[in-house]
């Protein structure tokens, strides 16, 4: 069995450093350029003299750059210049240049480009620090854990150079600069935690050694950690994880993760988090189709999301108190597996008759949001690749977002705000009245397709305690990208939702 080479999430990630100039070491420096019409252009950033902008200019001109989104050029470097090379990414107008999000995707784009290269200089940060950093260093992760080191024709491959961003700002000895920085870079090491996590094949990370790593992190924060198997989950009464799990070699294990903030301002909010934790999925007796199945090993994306948010909470030092439940389970067909017309009791006593075994996430999710409501907390976000009607409602990189409408609201806007798109989405009274069942308090799934992620949501809502301000996440598409990488995205494991939960975390410290 091949071991992974790296443990660490920050591992792969470039080395970020802040300055005012260019150095001789650098060997590219990656600029934006803004469309100024009528094909003129327009070198962005201070570390130009107004000759090199000039001379810069000229030279992308004549190979055809015009500023548009994501375009990328490379010339030589202006005489002059520290620098070997410039790497040109267009942003548009000069007002789409203002735009954080087009900031991070340019960033990523070009740091895809820019793989190979060792040390790269940007002024992308004079226009934000916090989107450069994210964009760029998201943008230029990779996940080759599992490759072997060896060249295609056997002989040893070279080691990888370990590439260094220098952010060029104005003052880069600010406390503002230093702090924007700080934070960029918690958040992007905890994004790269939840995207290792998704992205670690199911032979490797299934319900033991998942908790294992998480726990690990946690500890490593100052984050207080405790994990029940699969005997004391049945002595507990967590029916629906125990359910799911009882069909796998592998049995269950439930996480909780409690951060304590900082005394001061905000420590009396008490936030809970939940996350879906299937690390592999094959619909159980209700067996899912072969084609594509293997995409399968991205069902916990929930449950990283999560450890990633409480991972950043406690690098920033919010001042919230925050517990995390994550219930993880591999969903197997097998002798001992639930069977379709089970009825299972939830933790809390809440009975469900299981009609489709593929419906598990919400299964384990209301055994994690039941005990998750007993510390009445004043806010509780779950987070789920729960659904594949959230993609068919919403496509592959729009979350849905359902709960309480205030909440689910603030929730939508922070997460927009960032980059991550989440939708709001309505809990019609009618779908819930399809949950009804002749032998027991609930069904796991209605009897049709209709509104299939809103049902889901609904499902869920009946172990959310009335006077907790609640917000339920589907990430089945945007956890995962089955496709081509495009912007700060990569092909796999995405780390959605984890900026959207640092966001309303921060939000939540803020306001209250």
């Amino acid at each position: 069995m091949v071991q992974p080479k790296q443990s660490s999430p920050a591992a792969s990630l470039p080395k970020l450093l802040l300055d005012s100039a260019l150095r001789q070491a650098d060997e590219v420096l990656l600029i934006g350029v803004v469309s100024t019409g009528d094909d003129e252009i327009e070198p962005l950033g201070s570390a130009l003299a107004s000759g090199q902008a000039d001379e810069l200019a000229r030279a992308l001109r004549a190979v055809g750059a015009k500023g548009k989104a994501f375009e990328l050029v490379r010339v030589p470097a202006p005489s002059g210049l520290n620098t070997t090379s410039v790497l040109a990414v267009g942003l548009g107008t000069r007002e789409e240049s203002k735009n954080p999000e087009r900031v991070r995707r340019a960033a990523g784009v070009a740091a895809r480009a820019l793989s190979e290269a060792g040390n790269v200089a940007t002024t992308l940060s004079e226009l934000d620090l916090g989107a450069t950093v994210e964009g760029f260093v998201l943008g230029g992760y990779r996940f080759d854990a599992y490759k072997t080191n060896t060249a295609k024709n056997g002989a040893a491959a070279p080691p990888d150079r370990a590439q260094q961003l220098r952010l060029l700002v104005q003052s880069p000895r600010s406390a503002q600069a230093k702090a924007e920085l700080a934070r960029a870079r918690s958040i992007v090491e905890s994004v790269a935690a939840a995207r290792d996590f998704v992205n670690t094949p199911p032979n490797h990370l299934y319900p033991d050694s998942f908790a294992a790593r998480v726990v690990a992190l946690a500890k490593s924060l100052g984050v207080q950690a405790e994990v029940l198997d699969e005997k004391q989950l049945v002595k507990g009464g967590y029916g629906g994880v125990v359910g799911v799990g009882q069909g796998s070699s592998r049995p269950p294990r439930l996480v909780k993760l409690e951060y304590r903030g900082r005394s001061g301002k905000g420590t009396e909010v008490d936030v809970a988090l939940v996350g879906k934790g299937v690390t592999f999925d094959t619909g159980g007796i209700s067996i899912k189709p072969a084609v594509n199945m293997e995409n399968m090993t991205s069902d916990m994306g929930g449950a990283a999301a999560v450890a990633g948010a409480v991972f950043a909470a406690a690098k920033l030092a919010l001042p919230l108190n925050i517990t995390a439940t994550l219930p993880m389970v591999e969903n197997m067909p097998s002798s001992t597996a639930q069977r379709p017309g089970d009825v299972i009791t939830q933790y809390g006593g809440t009975t469900t008759l299981v009609i489709n075994t593929d419906a598990e996430g919400r299964l384990i999710l209301a055994d994690g949001i039941v005990l998750a409501c007993e510390r009445k907390p004043a806010y509780l976000i779950d987070v789920a690749t729960l659904t594949g009607a959230q993609m068919i409602a919403l496509g592959s990189r729009t979350p849905g977002v359902m709960g309480t409408e205030d909440f689910r609201d603030r929730v939508s806007e922070i997460s927009r705000s960032v980059g991550e798109g989440g939708w709001p989405m309505p809990l019609p009274e009618e779908l819930a009245d399809d949950l009804k069942s002749p032998i027991a308090d609930l069904a796991n799934v209605t009897n049709h397709r209709n509104g299939g992620m809103l049902s889901a949501a609904l499902f869920l809502k009946e172990f959310v305690s009335p006077d907790v301000s609640w917000a339920h996440l589907d990430v089945a598409g945007p956890a995962y990208n089955t496709g081509s990488a495009h912007g700060y995205t990569p092909k796999g494991g995405t780390g959605v939702p984890v900026r959207t939960l640092v966001a309303v975390l921060e939000d939540i410290a803020e306001r209250g």
